[in-house]
């Protein structure tokens, strides 16, 4: 199955940087999203941040629980993010972590990519089985 849609986000909440050297910094945000589409929902999602001297050369990880309806079945499951950005050239791999989902979502599995338009829109395509 394959659900699409948009999201907001709201609330990047950075703390101070844990560790800082070598012009690389270590740091952790918060943030919200809010879901529309085929998947209706909010989620909080944590992420751990290292940036470099060179401006595009940076990484991400994070995890990030969302609760809400896809394609009308109602539950929580939980993603994994795994993010770099080399010299610009980037990658991203959203992943459903394994056994995470409740409710009417539970046994969910799949991966889900995400487009920031140049107008800032974020949207979604989230490639999944139950």
């Amino acid at each position: 199955m394959t659900a699409k849609g948009t999201f907001d986000t709201a609330g990047w909440d950075a703390e101070p940087p844990f560790d800082e050297r070598d012009g690389v910094s270590l740091g952790l945000v918060t943030l919200a999203k809010t879901f529309h589409g085929d998947l209706i929902g909010t989620s909080v999602v944590t992420m751990m941040v290292a940036t470099t001297a060179v401006e595009d050369s940076r990484s991400y990880v994070a995890l990030e629980r969302i609760e809400g309806t896809l394609h009308g079945r109602s539950g929580t499951f939980v993603v994994q993010h795994d993010a770099v950005s080399d010299a610009g050239e980037q990658s991203l791999r959203i992943t459903v972590v394994p056994d995470s989902a409740t409710g009417e979502l539970r046994g969910l599995r799949g991966e889900m990519a995400i487009v920031i338009a140049p107008d800032g829109g974020h949207s979604y395509t989230f490639d999944y089985r139950l």
